[in-house]
């Protein structure tokens, strides 16, 4: 359908687009959310945190679900430990600078993480080789791995141990799901560890 000019069409095809990929996505990731809730609740229950990391809006909904945990979701509850690995802008450029690009993640993740936390590499292409590996450093150090992507998963299945896909090729809709799938976990632990 051509919407140029026509913005009412366009919103309502956008509209239409997004409503479909939430209903694709619900389906595609129902047992893999019980499970990713499942293993962030045991490893907050246990004293560990969850990690999160990826580029550009996935950096972006890295910083904005370790918030979430940290400060709260819904209501005021005690803290979550929530890490964002996207935020330092020294560690960033240094290991960029020194290291490479591709080792910004994995070399915060040898340094910060430890056995029993939870690594969630956010990537829409599941291509991203900085956050492909970050999540193997993540399993070399003992963390449980954990991919958000899109369209067939990339790379992200064989780097993690969980992997939750939207199944769409479009960027916008995969990272609309992303932060909603974040927000659902959120949302999931703070009843499950009986937060609010």
């Amino acid at each position: 359908m051509d919407t140029k000019g026509d913005l009412k069409a366009f919103l309502a095809a956008e509209f239409q687009e997004h409503e479909e990929v939430t209903r694709a996505t619900a389906k595609a990731v129902e047992a893999p959310f019980r499970e990713l809730v499942a293993l962030c609740t045991t490893a907050i229950g246990d004293g560990h945190k969850l990690v999160f990391f990826g580029n550009g809006g996935s950096a972006a909904d890295a910083q904005h679900l370790a918030a979430e945990m940290c400060c709260r979701f819904s209501q005021d509850r005690a803290p979550l430990a929530g890490l964002a690995l996207t935020t330092d802008s020294s560690a960033l450029t240094a290991i960029g600078n020194d290291y490479g690009f591709e080792h910004v993640f994995a070399r915060q993740i040898r340094a910060l993480g430890q056995s029993g936390d939870v690594a969630l590499g956010i990537s829409t292409s599941g291509t991203s080789a900085n956050v492909l590996r970050g999540l193997e450093a993540a399993r070399e150090v003992g963390m449980a791995t954990v991919g958000l992507g899109g369209g067939d998963g990339g790379k992200l299945g064989t780097a993690a141990d969980l992997l939750l896909v939207v199944p769409s090729p479009v960027t916008a809709r995969i990272q609309e799901m992303h932060i909603t799938l974040g927000h659902l976990l959120c949302a999931a632990l703070e009843r499950e560890l009986g937060l609010v």
